[in-house]
């Protein structure tokens, strides 16, 4: 069941240890859910493609480390462990309306057959799913070292504001939110968003901030993480706040 957006949020803000001029901003309520991704365990796609999940669009490389690294994974990629092994993966993207084109083109993984070029189908020998991640998991390495940024980062969403004080100073703040399917755009209306605000999805046994650990440090750098760490472990502890209201009933009346 997919849940009303607009219920209540509790926010964190701290100076980030590691530099003075950024502030940490995080959202309590989403960091302390028990979301979890459920592709191939009943997610039906963003699609209505159950076997696509969310891969059913080309990912957007955010600068040229993102497909230095991806490049590097592809690598190590062979036919038995990439469906589509040979395929060109890298394409330019369909540019809108608001591109610069002063800035070149964007790029963005190839779509082959109706899905990212890096998407194995079920009954693939080496199982179904995105090829980047399982490398990830065959190597003993987190994921956020094999595939692009905007995959990795999913359901969670940075965001950047200039902001200034009273007294004239500025800091950049940093935001750490849940994505919902009004981060979508427009289009997210027509989207199958099975995912952050549906409770089927929240049936983890660890937090957020647990079990996105690499993904956070990675946003954050380690020394925020660690902090932020201090300050979910202490709303779970305190039960300040609301919960997330996709979490188990049970959950919500602890």
């Amino acid at each position: 069941m997919e849940i009303e957006l607009g219920f209540p949020r509790t926010w964190v803000e701290f100076t980030d240890p590691a530099d003075t001029d950024q502030v940490i901003r995080a959202d309590l309520t989403w960091l302390t859910s028990r979301w979890h991704c459920t592709f191939g365990n009943g997610c039906p796609g963003i699609t209505g493609d159950p076997d696509h999940g969310c891969c059913s669009f080309g990912a957007h490389f955010t600068d040229d480390d993102d497909v230095a690294r991806v490049r590097t994974a592809v690598e190590r990629l062979t036919p038995q462990t990439w469906q589509n092994h040979g395929v060109e993966w890298l394409t330019e993207a369909e540019p809108d309306e608001d591109s610069d084109p002063d800035e070149g083109p964007e790029l963005c993984t190839t779509l082959h057959e109706g899905a990212c070029v890096f998407l194995n189908r079920p009954g693939f020998e080496a199982g179904h799913g995105c090829a980047l991640h399982a490398l990830a998991l065959r190597e003993g390495r987190s994921f956020v070292e094999t595939k692009p940024d905007v995959c990795w980062q999913l359901p969670i969403k940075r965001s950047y504001r200039d902001v200034e004080r009273g007294d004239g100073t500025e800091y950049l703040e940093i935001s750490i939110s849940e994505y919902t399917r009004a981060h979508w755009g427009p289009g997210g209306h027509d989207l199958d968003w099975f995912c952050t605000s549906n409770t089927e999805a929240h049936t983890a046994d660890e937090p957020v901030w647990r079990s996105s650990r690499d993904e956070l440090v990675e946003l954050l750098g380690a020394p925020a993480y660690e902090e932020l760490a201090r300050h979910c472990a202490a709303h779970e502890e305190r039960h300040l706040g609301p919960m997330h209201p996709a979490d188990p009933d049970d959950r919500q009346a602890s």
